[in-house]
């Protein structure tokens, strides 16, 4: 190959956009770039209480020029431009967005442009709880399972409930909504200068997982699946999309508009998107039967197996099987939390809550001072408690908890159910709450460990991918204790942008294969943590209590 090419990947996270420009010989990060999105940031068109997230999708074009153009202005002298051969993307996902004929979201659209239904309905949005439940008990009447390939239970975060939902609570939406894009769909769509939405190349990855596509079905369920769920969604399935593209394919060139708003050449390929934690698993070099953990505010764990393997195997519970997702030739299967890294940033919040509420009154510090306090003590929380609760005794009667804050995602998808703290009393302080949650989060990792291995699919190893894994060696020795198995650490810090760029390379076919790209670009694990067998044997105690709170808990959530 040759040694003057750059390829570029750009991953959506929930709070942020990133975008590396990395070297496609080693995989080495020359520039990284962050934007935060300033709409979400101020918290509108979101409100927690009925789970309502909605991000507009401003924040996603000004964040990709920004991050973009800032990679280049950071390594202006050492890369020139003009050797950028790719760029790919991942998002977050399943966060579609209502648009016109032409692909244009409607938010865009001066009439459109404070609503929140017609905005990107992030992953994490709620609030088709009951047309989820809806689907699932629809799909019982065919005698053709179309949630098989999706664990057999449809989510409310996912595609479908989403647009069914929107559909009903907002006439005019529906009325200008033409068709139901996927984030991660959109933007190779608006970079190669996409007018069709019909043209669009839908991620195989999207469709598949959130979506009900599938191979055994020649495409989506159809059309007589949808219309006779609600008449609304009739015609949806059928004028949308056959036909889903993996992620080693390009979606186009660079459009003449974004190629002078980049600084950057028409020639420019871009890649077809994918979820994050898909690319992200590329980028932490997933191995066959190894469970990719992408921690951040959620998890998404993602474990390949060769196709040849599967031989028509279903496995239940989980978020879709679906070949060619993460790589191609093989079946990619995803699994999650809603909640992780939320956890405990609720945590925070709650112990935050004076910090934030009542310094800029005092009246013993100034207000420059009181702003500086809450910062540094904000901080200081996490890592604090982090070393208080490793200091705590442990003891049959500890605090448990439940890590459902955001519903439960996997296994068996439930978002209707919530978090919960047992076993409390007038000694618990907060590292000793910290302490719960935290086991709870890597309870809720083995739940899902334990489906895989039920379901006949061996977990032979866990790769650590994400801002938790890197920043918490606390919660990493623990869930190597509570799973029983080492956890290898991933070196790249921005692991799901090193595989958009992974797979960018192969789009522009600087690399004839995913694989041979994550040999060449990989720069392996600089972390390992061993199980500890006297914690080993303290959680496989605990684990019951966890899982009896869960029945508890679960027996006892009202249906909507």
């Amino acid at each position: 190959m040759k040694t003057d090419q750059y390829v570029i990947g750009v991953d959506y996270g929930t709070d942020s956009v990133r975008s590396v420009l990395v070297d496609a010989s080693n995989g080495a990060a020359v520039a990284s770039s962050v934007f935060n999105y300033p709409r979400w940031q101020q918290g509108l068109y979101c409100n927690a209480n009925t789970n309502q997230f909605r991000q507009h999708p401003l924040d996603y074009i000004e964040g990709l020029e920004h991050t973009i153009k800032d990679c280049l202005k950071q390594a202006a002298g050492v890369v020139d431009p003009a050797a950028v051969k790719a760029i790919s993307i991942d998002t977050t996902g399943s966060t579609p967005v209502a648009v016109n004929q032409s692909g244009v979201p409607l938010a865009l659209l001066p009439e459109f442009a404070d609503n929140p239904h017609a905005m990107f309905v992030l992953w994490k949005d709620h609030t088709a709880i009951a047309e989820a439940a809806q689907i699932n008990d629809h799909a019982l009447k065919f005698d053709v399972n179309y949630l098989n390939y999706c664990g057999g239970i449809y989510s409310s975060e996912w595609f479908w409930a989403k647009l069914l939902r929107t559909l009903r609570v907002d006439e005019q939406v529906r009325a200008a909504c033409y068709s139901w894009v996927e984030h991660c769909d959109w933007i190779p769509f608006l970079l190669t200068g996409g007018t069709d939405v019909q043209a669009m190349k839908r991620s195989r990855c999207a469709a598949g997982h959130k979506a009900l596509w599938a191979e055994a079905f020649n495409g989506l369920p159809p059309n007589d699946f949808f219309a006779s769920l609600d008449p609304l969604l009739d015609d949806f399935a059928s004028g949308m999309f056959k036909e889903t593209y993996t992620s080693d394919v390009a979606a186009g060139s660079l459009s003449p508009e974004w190629a002078e708003r980049l600084g950057l050449s028409t020639a420019v390929v871009v890649g077809v998107g994918a979820f994050d934690a898909h690319m992200g698993a590329v980028g932490g070099q997933i191995e066959p039967y190894h469970l990719s953990k992408v921690m951040g505010t959620s998890t998404c764990d993602i474990l390949v197996a060769p196709a040849s393997d599967m031989d028509y195997k279903l496995i239940k519970g989980i978020c879709g099987q679906v070949n060619g997702s993460v790589i191609p030739g093989m079946v990619g299967l995803e699994a999650g939390q809603s909640a992780f890294g939320d956890t405990y940033a609720w945590f925070k919040n709650m112990l935050g809550w004076p910090l934030k509420n009542l310094l800029q009154s005092s009246a013993v510090i100034d207000a420059e001072t009181a702003k500086a306090l809450e910062a540094e003590m904000l901080d200081a929380i996490i890592p604090e408690l982090s070393r208080q609760a490793d200091l705590l005794p442990k003891a049959a009667d500890d605090e448990v908890a439940l890590d459902w804050f955001n519903g439960r995602r996997t296994p068996d998808a439930n978002q209707a159910l919530k978090a919960a703290i047992y076993n409390l009393n007038l000694g618990t302080d907060a590292p000793r709450l910290f302490r719960s949650l935290a086991e709870a989060t890597c309870f809720g990792a083995k739940n899902i460990v334990d489906r895989f291995i039920a379901e006949g699919i061996p977990v032979e190893g866990i790769i650590g991918i994400g801002g938790v894994a890197k920043k918490s060696p606390y919660i990493m020795q623990m869930m190597a204790d509570v799973l029983n198995m080492p956890i290898r650490i991933h070196q790249f810090s921005h692991t799901c942008a090193l595989g958009a760029a992974m797979f960018a390379a192969v789009a522009a076919e600087i690399y004839p294969n995913v694989e041979t790209a994550m040999q060449q670009m990989g720069g392996g694990f600089d972390a390992t943590y061993d199980p500890i067998e006297a914690n080993v044997n303290y959680y496989a105690a605990r684990y019951p209590k966890y899982k009896a709170l869960g029945n508890f808990i679960e027996q006892n959530t009202k249906h909507e």
